[in-house]
């Protein structure tokens, strides 16, 4: 589902400076001509973008890469981590990608003045978020970065596999096999993940809708029980770490309906070796939109589609934010009657909120309970919007 929104307030500070063609940092880009400008939509206008309507119609590998021609874009990496004697790492490490404008025809290549095109000027813009939860030791480290996608500085490519933002890297290494990388000065990964098994497409065939309104979908498929291994450093404390990690990849030109204030979304992997998504889409008048969904993988790949009814989401603890004032759920009952399952789940870290372009909370989480009478636990990761704020029309 997820996380289309929290882009934006960053890349409307910063749209007018990249279509223009100037980095952020310097005046060297030539400016655009006054009747290409006029060209381009007004902010929020979806006009000339491409929208997410067919079932069926994601491949591979040319889905792994960008889709320019869609408003908003993110490849999305989460994953539960720990050392061989058991100490607990959480992580989270996505790059977006946001359209300033459709393309706009005449501007790559005409002369403006006596210069060419600026290498600088682009129409997309990419942002980063990178997270690492240390549960031992109490403490959430979250960062941000953005850059346009231009001049090598930040882009995504299908085949081979690769999406970068400077030297936050998501790079394919062999087939089925991804590195992921990024620093801060506080905190570093370097995670090496190798595929269990093939994507599960969500919604129908890929097809995932948020709003009644045509069009307000995405595509959105999921990678998950990926095997995970490599370091990560806290400090000038390196740790090797084992563990699980999920991958989102999502595009769509779409916005939360009216009435529509946030989404709560979990991602847990199963100890049976499978899988459990659901996302709920909050509205203002306590109701969840009808098109609310979830995917249920079992061990073997087999995907079961669940619709709003499918299952009951309680939430059985709040927290509250020091910084933002948000109130969270902080414990939660989950159960989806068709399969037989019932877990009961808490953060593994209270404070996993990221203040950075927009406020949100995501974090590690783990659950236990029952599958067909069975014990199962689970980790994963859940993101919370729109409690710190209302995310209501959010692009």
């Amino acid at each position: 589902m997820k996380r289309a929104w929290v882009v934006v307030i960053v890349m409307g500070l910063i749209s007018i400076a990249l279509i223009v063609g100037r980095p952020l940092w310097a005046g060297d880009g030539a400016d655009v001509p006054a009747a290409a400008l006029q060209a381009l939509p007004p902010a929020g206008s979806v006009e000339g973008f491409a929208r997410a309507t067919q079932p069926d119609a994601i491949e591979f590998p040319r889905d792994f890469g960008p889709h320019d021609d869609y408003q908003t874009e993110w490849w999305y990496y989460t994953g539960n981590l720990a050392t061989a004697d058991g100490r607990p790492f959480g992580f989270q490490f996505t790059i977006f990608r946001r359209a300033l404008a459709p393309e706009v025809k005449g501007v790559e290549t005409e002369s403006l003045g006596e210069s060419p095109v600026s290498r600088w000027r682009t129409e997309q813009v990419y942002l980063a978020h990178f997270t690492i939860s240390d549960i031992e030791g109490g403490n959430f480290y979250p960062a941000e970065r953005f850059s346009r996608g231009a001049a090598g500085l930040a882009g995504a490519q299908a085949d081979p596999y690769r999406v970068w933002l400077e030297d936050w890297t998501i790079e394919q290494i062999a087939p089925g096999q991804v590195r992921l990388r990024a620093r801060t000065e506080a905190v570093a990964l370097d995670l090496t993940l190798n595929e269990t098994l093939p994507p599960v497409l969500h919604g129908d065939g890929g097809l995932s809708m948020k709003g009644p309104e045509p069009g307000n979908a995405s595509y959105y498929y999921s990678i998950v029980q990926q095997q995970a291994a490599g370091t990560v450093t806290v400090g000038a404390e390196s740790f090797d770490v084992g563990g699980l990690a999920w991958k989102d990849h999502e595009w769509s030109t779409s916005a939360l309906s009216d009435g529509a204030i946030g989404w709560d979304w979990f991602s847990l992997q199963l100890d049976n070796g499978g899988a459990l998504m659901l996302f709920e889409i909050r509205r203002a008048d306590g109701t969840r939109e009808a098109t609310s969904a979830g995917s249920y993988i079992a061990p073997d790949g087999t995907v079961t589609h669940l619709a709003l009814g499918d299952w009951t989401l309680e939430t059985t603890d709040t927290w509250t934010s020091p910084t933002s004032g948000g109130e969270y759920p902080a414990g939660w009952r989950i159960a989806v009657p068709s399969i037989g399952l019932e877990l009961a789940g808490r953060p593994l870290l209270a404070d996993q909120e990221l203040n950075l372009s927009t406020v949100y909370w995501e974090g590690a989480v783990e659950f236990g309970g029952t599958l067909d009478g069975m014990p199962i636990n689970a980790r994963g990761y859940i993101e919370m919007t729109g409690y710190a704020g209302s995310m209501e029309g959010r692009l």
